[in-house]
């Protein structure tokens, strides 16, 4: 489409989604003295990071110098490098230099131009014995903030399926999974006021404070604004505005600077799932606006699309989530007397792997179908005894998790091969006794003992009947795939050419770290500096613009 000159509203820039990636672009963007429109889709501000634990990963971060934690930039890069799957260092290495020089600068800025303040939590690295790993420092979470602060938008913060009433440190600390009780009662105090404050923590606290700062700034922010199409100057190819459904009116505004795609994955699209995440799926977490549109506008305008197959495959446990089933995220199967099965009976990983969801979205290189699934957690009694929640939750899906007084009857009734599953209840039993898994090495790396709270602490002998049985396939907590972007966020036609006045961050651009995480919070830390990096580049290329029209002039 050719630019139009019937601009309803025109700004410097427009940032499509309201997540982190997208409040820390208009965040950056406006500080910096840019005027700004927010454009969210549905009636409630935040996306899947409002949703989220807001785990938030970033290297060489200052909180983590200042606790005497040691860690570098350079160091931060060899991990990534060492840590990342075979073949992608070729095309993702400028985009891992980009991020891993900006992501202590953004949380430095964030900190600065809004009310959020993060503090370390005690996860290593997801893979610390890699070259350039860490035990610690490179992991934070926003503390609590009262929703007061953004006056009229209090209501509009999406909420979460999760216990954002707790910080993210209080629920891994206190073991608010498998004590609920005790670690409800040891900061009793603490709730107590931030229910009469309306104080929040994790994800509602990272969209409050990146929304009061954007407030703030002057950005100006639209709900129930779907954006359908991207404008491009077809004399220059430059993107030079859009064309929204703003409550029930269709409206073109101008990007003078230009426009920021953040508008979330495209999960909750049912066509573009099976096409890229075929096979078995339990359960999505996510918001159910997030379907691609903005995957789908990069793409009409030529811009190249990358990662498709990359998501956020994460544990999730049934619950509800505005009147109807949904995903909430829960490392259910790390527990001590369970274990994780493939269609064949067989076990495929260690359980307590952060990245169990790679292991169960590996797919047949010739096929491209899942080799694995459909995939099962087998357990016996003590599995809800150690874990009250899952008793609870289950009850919102009646059919989600199988019993049987037999290893024969329960595998009967999945459709696993029994004497394949027999055997492999007595091989891991077996494990338990000697004290160490032999196949999986299970709670024999550092974040695995962190997570088995330490040492000889992951495995127990599934033997106590009744024995249970939940599915394990894909659930998905956002895709990562999208439009493929440069080391400032430009977006990027397949030529590698940049498209003009066209940046893209978050769960919309190509994720340069993809489904395996390198940290437990590797979604909002990256999302998080995509969108200051994004925020940095169109001040800049403010700054050249007008450079160029005074040599004009």
């Amino acid at each position: 489409m050719n630019a139009s000159r019937c601009w309803q509203e025109t700004f410097d820039v427009l940032v499509v989604g309201s997540g982190s990636a997208a409040l820390s672009a208009a965040l950056r963007a406006s500080a910096g003295g840019l005027s700004c429109k927010i454009l969210e889709k549905t009636a409630l501000i935040g996306g899947t990071s409002a949703m989220s634990g807001a785990g938030t990963w970033i290297p060489a971060n200052y909180r983590a110098a200042a606790a005497g934690l040691e860690d570098s930039v350079d160091e931060a890069l060899t991990y990534l490098r060492a840590a990342s799957p075979s073949g992608w260092q070729e095309t993702e290495d400028d985009l891992w230099a980009s991020f891993v020089r900006a992501a202590p600068r953004a949380l430095a800025f964030i900190e600065t131009a809004t009310p959020l303040r993060f503090a370390l939590t005690r996860e290593p690295d997801t893979m610390p014995e890699r070259a350039g790993g860490k035990l610690r420092g490179r992991m934070l979470s926003p503390k609590p903030l009262s929703k007061w602060i953004v006056g009229s938008f209090a209501g509009k913060i999406r909420p979460s399926t999760l216990p954002h009433l707790f910080t993210y440190q209080e629920v891994y600390e206190g073991d608010l999974y498998h004590r609920p009780v005790r670690a409800t009662l040891r900061v009793i105090h603490r709730l107590i006021w931030r229910v009469l404050s309306r104080s929040r923590a994790q994800g509602s606290a990272l969209v409050t404070g990146l929304l009061k700062g954007c407030l703030d700034n002057g950005c100006s922010i639209s709900t129930n604004a779907r954006v359908v199409e991207l404008i491009k100057d077809n004399e220059t190819g430059r993107i030079v505005g859009l064309v929204a459904d703003m409550n029930g009116t269709r409206k073109h505004l101008r990007g003078n600077v230009g426009v920021v795609i953040a508008s979330g994955g495209f999960e909750w699209n049912r066509e573009m799932l099976n096409e890229h995440f075929p096979g078995k799926l339990d359960w999505l977490g996510s918001p159910r606006g997030n379907e691609g549109d903005g995957q789908r506008m990069v793409s009409n305008v030529g811009g190249a699309l990358a990662h498709m197959d990359q998501a956020n495959v994460y544990p999730a446990i049934p619950t509800r989530y505005e009147g109807k089933l949904h995903g909430l995220p829960m490392i259910f199967q790390a527990e001590k007397h369970a274990i994780v099965v493939n269609r064949s009976g067989k076990r495929f990983a260690s359980e307590y792997d952060f990245n169990i969801g790679v292991a169960v979205d590996q797919r047949d290189r010739k096929a491209g179908q899942p080799e694995h699934l459909p995939a099962w957690v087998i357990a016996d009694s003590r599995l809800l005894k150690d874990a009250p929640p899952l008793g609870w939750y289950s009850r919102n899906d009646p059919n989600w998790m199988v019993r049987a007084s037999t290893l024969h009857e329960l595998a009967t009734k999945i459709g696993v091969p029994a004497e394949a599953l027999a055997e492999t209840v007595a091989r891991f039993n077996g494990f338990c006794a000697d004290g160490r898994d032999r196949d999986f090495h299970r709670g024999e790396s550092a974040w695995e003992q962190f997570k088995a709270g330490g040492a000889n602490s992951a495995l127990g002998p599934i033997d106590r009947p009744p024995y249970l049985a939940a599915p394990f396939n894909r659930s998905i907590l956002g895709t990562k795939g999208g439009a493929r972007t440069n080391m400032a966020g430009q977006v990027v036609r397949a030529d590698g050419g940049v498209i003009p006045g066209l940046y893209a961050a978050g769960l919309s651009m190509a994720n340069p770290i993809g489904t395996l995480a390198v940290g437990p919070g590797t979604t909002i830390g990256p999302n998080l500096t995509w969108g200051f990096i994004c925020g940095e580049a169109l001040l800049s290329e403010t700054v050249a613009r007008r450079e160029q029209l005074a040599v004009h002039a």
